[in-house]
C-alpha cells in the first residue's frame, strides 16, 4: 500500500509547490507539498465547506485535520475576534499551515501537531470543522465525531464535509448516534456538508 497523508512522518520526497484559491472572497496563496492532502489545490469538498460554514466572528474553532490550512485559515478570517485552533498528524502538513498563516497573514490561529484530538483534550470549542481522512479508515472518522463532541461546548456544532460514496450516509448515522441533532446544509457534486449540534 503506498503512503497516503494520513501519517506522522511522511517518507515521501518532497515537491514543494504554491497554489492561489479564492475562499469567500479573499484570495489565499498556499505552500503546498507532496505527502500531504490536496497538493495541487484547495480540493473541492474543502472548497464547499469553506462557503458554506457560518459560526459567530467570535468564535472559537477547532478544525482537524488541517491540512497545509485552507479550511482554518479562512475560518480564522471569519472569525476575527475569536480563534482558531488547528490540528493534524501529518508534521509535513503542520509546518506547511504555520507557513501559510504566516504567508496570509493570519494571527488569530495556533497550529499543532496531534494525534486527532489528542493534544485539545480538556479543552473547550464552539465550532469544530473537519474534512476527515476518508483513507484512514470509518473507524478514525467515527473518533473525529466522538472527540469533537466531547471538546464542543452546549450548543456548539460540528461542520463535516464528506462524500455521499465515501460513507456520508453511515456518517450521518454515527452522528445522529451522538448530537442532539444532525441536518444537511448543502449538498453539491456528489459532496454533502453536515452540521452536527450538540
Amino acid at each position: 500500500m503506498s503512503e497516503h497523508y494520513y501519517t506522522e512522518k511522511p517518507t515521501t520526497g518532497h515537491d514543494l509547490g504554491q497554489v492561489e484559491e479564492e475562499l469567500r472572497g479573499r484570495t489565499y496563496a498556499f505552500a503546498t507539498d507532496a505527502g500531504v492532502f490536496s497538493k495541487k489545490g484547495v480540493d473541492y469538498g474543502s472548497k464547499l465547506m469553506i462557503e458554506t460554514m457560518e459560526f459567530p466572528a467570535d468564535a472559537r474553532v477547532l478544525d482537524v485535520g488541517c491540512g497545509y490550512g485552507p479550511i482554518g485559515l479562512a475560518a480564522a478570517a471569519m472569525a476575527g475576534q475569536g480563534q482558531v485552533t488547528m490540528v493534524d498528524i501529518n508534521e509535513r502538513a503542520i509546518e506547511l499551515a504555520k507557513r501559510n498563516a504566516q504567508r496570509n497573514s493570519i494571527r488569530n490561529v495556533r497550529i499543532l501537531q496531534s494525534d486527532l484530538l489528542a493534544e485539545v483534550a480538556g479543552e473547550s470549542f464552539d465550532v469544530v470543522l473537519t474534512n476527515p481522512p476518508i483513507r484512514a479508515g470509518k473507524e478514525t472518522v467515527h473518533r473525529i465525531f466522538e472527540q469533537a463532541h466531547s471538546v464542543l461546548t452546549d450548543g456548539g456544532a460540528l461542520w463535516v464535509v464528506i462524500q455521499k460514496k465515501q460513507g456520508a450516509p453511515s456518517a450521518v448515522a454515527k452522528l445522529e448516534s451522538i448530537f442532539a441533532s444532525v441536518e444537511e446544509v448543502e449538498r453539491d457534486r456528489g459532496y454533502w456538508i453536515l452540521k452536527a449540534t450538540k
